[in-house]
């Protein structure tokens, strides 16, 4: 099940986005994680761990059919107050989705698995309900600016401090793991945290330098693929009479001429 967030994590989430460099960083990795996904008009998707709804609102205008599922019943109180009628939104777990399968073209988990105890099973899960497509927004683990968390969370307790961070190629195999061979792609954005300026934006949107094993966030698409389970049917087979191909007129044929070959040797 991973950290539930509580009533204060809830209120205090929004209020960290605010910030300016925050609200920066958030429209990279929109951006960055709505390119990479690519939904059309009229598709599903589905956001596990919508949070509060703030990585649904950029959604709203494309005209898809929105579904957010989260654990914490705080935070979709203020992501049923922040969100119209046009998201329908379930309390669940990453884990143990509860929506059948297939049940979605896209899903995505933005900054859900660094919070799950199985983020294996929670990938799993993803590509059991998306048909098309999963992608994944998680914290690298090899950033500095998540160096620099991670040391701070030992000593000042705050939301990141139950968060678990990933590195690229721990996500590799955990999904190759738990999927076998499916088709992957990644990039990262947020190369540059300190800075804000036009040149940091111009360069943060160029491809050669999304393909940076240090930023801060990672987006990973996956191509979920079906697999099925092959074992031996056993028949059960009955012995049966001694097979004869001869049968009707031509057996009559066959037996009148057996006789006049007996009466052709007595002659």
């Amino acid at each position: 099940m991973g950290h539930v967030f509580d009533y204060k994590d809830a209120s205090g989430y929004d209020a960290w986005f605010e910030k300016v460099k925050q609200g920066y960083a958030f429209d990279l990795e929109m951006n960055l994680l709505l390119g990479m996904l690519a939904p059309h008009r009229g598709e599903r998707l589905l956001d596990i761990g919508c949070g509060t709804g703030k990585s649904l609102e950029p959604l709203l205008s494309s005209c898809l059919h929105l579904t957010g599922v989260d654990a914490s019943p705080y935070m979709l109180d203020l992501a049923r107050a922040r969100l119209p009628d046009k998201v329908d939104l379930h309390r669940g777990f990453a884990e143990a989705l509860p929506f059948e399968d297939n049940a979605f073209d896209h899903a995505m988990l933005f900054t859900t698995l660094e919070f799950t105890d199985r983020p294996a099973k929670a990938i799993e899960e993803a590509c059991r309900v998306a048909k098309h497509s999963v992608v994944l927004g998680v914290l690298n683990r090899h950033a500095p600016l998540n160096l620099m968390r991670r040391v701070k969370g030992f000593f000042v307790a705050n939301t990141l401090s139950h968060a678990h961070y990933f590195s690229i190629w721990e996500l590799k195999r955990m999904i190759h793991a738990v999927l076998g061979d499916v088709p992957l792609c990644w990039r990262t954005t947020l190369q540059c945290p300190w800075s804000s300026s036009r040149i940091a934006s111009f360069l943060e949107r160029q491809p050669l330098v999304q393909r940076s094993p240090l930023g801060t966030m990672i987006i990973m698409k996956i191509k979920p693929v079906p697999k099925f389970r092959v074992r031996p049917l056993w028949v059960r087979v009955k012995n049966a009479r001694p097979y004869n191909p001869v049968s009707g007129f031509a057996r009559i044929f066959m037996e009148e001429g057996d006789e006049n070959a007996d009466l052709r040797k007595s002659g």
